[in-house]
């Protein structure tokens, strides 16, 4: 499903500054993997590649058996849209948006969408993680793991094969996390999902599927979790 060869990536030719130095991965489908790291080991990097935001590197990576680097923008975003989305740290919230407004803002990009279809949607996303409660309110008077849920009702709104979390739970507690970490296990284990999560925490790293740990821009270790 996902298979990266040989992939170089350096954001400073000119001092050597290379994060990623020839790592080679595959994950299958409806596979849960934790990614581990150190801060700056290219953890974040590798996620990018894999959901087509940086497209500047050498090697190859393979999507569903797409060559990402062949498709032109267009394609890529139309691919990126319908197949994978992402869960960040800083939740990505609009502010001046409702709860259910910002999980249906993806529809705004999906041509021949119908507002009725796109509430509907988002009430189905925002039931699923246990946030409907919250619809018609703003952000800024929720928690973090409220915040987190919506932004996870965000990201599985039109129903990608691929969610890509890069540290979901560094600003939340231990509570909220343990939460965060069961939405992503019921959606790998009922919906096929694939889940790749960005993590430090090596107790949430645990519950996944497999574990990748990555040093100084390669894989140093590849088994499993729980």
């Amino acid at each position: 499903m996902i298979r990266l060869e040989n992939i170089r990536k350096a954001y400073d030719a000119a001092t050597s500054g290379a994060v990623l130095k020839g790592l080679s991965v595959s994950i299958e489908a409806a596979e849960f993997v934790a990614i581990l790291g150190r801060s700056g080991s290219g953890k974040t990097t590798l996620l990018n590649i894999i959901g087509g935001l940086d497209r500047d590197y050498e090697g190859e990576a393979v999507v569903l058996g797409k060559s990402l680097r062949t498709l032109s923008d267009k394609e890529m975003s139309a691919f990126r849209n319908h197949t994978i989305s992402f869960v960040f740290q800083s939740f990505n919230l609009m502010p001046h948006l409702t709860c259910r407004e910002n999980v249906a803002f993806p529809d705004f990009f999906r041509k021949g969408s119908r507002a009725g279809d796109a509430r509907a949607l988002a009430q189905k996303a925002m039931e699923r993680v246990g946030i409907i409660h919250k619809a018609d309110s703003y952000p800024n008077r929720l928690s973090g793991g409220e915040r987190q849920r919506v932004a996870i009702a965000r990201a599985i709104f039109q129903k990608p094969a691929i969610l890509l979390a890069d540290e979901p739970t560094g600003n939340l507690d231990t509570k909220s996390s343990q939460h965060i970490m069961d939405l992503f296990l019921e959606l790998k284990r009922e919906d096929n999902m694939s889940v790749i999560l960005v993590t430090h925490d090596e107790e949430l790293a645990a519950r996944a599927d497999r574990i990748i740990r990555i040093v100084d821009g390669l894989v140093a270790g590849d088994g499993g979790g729980q």
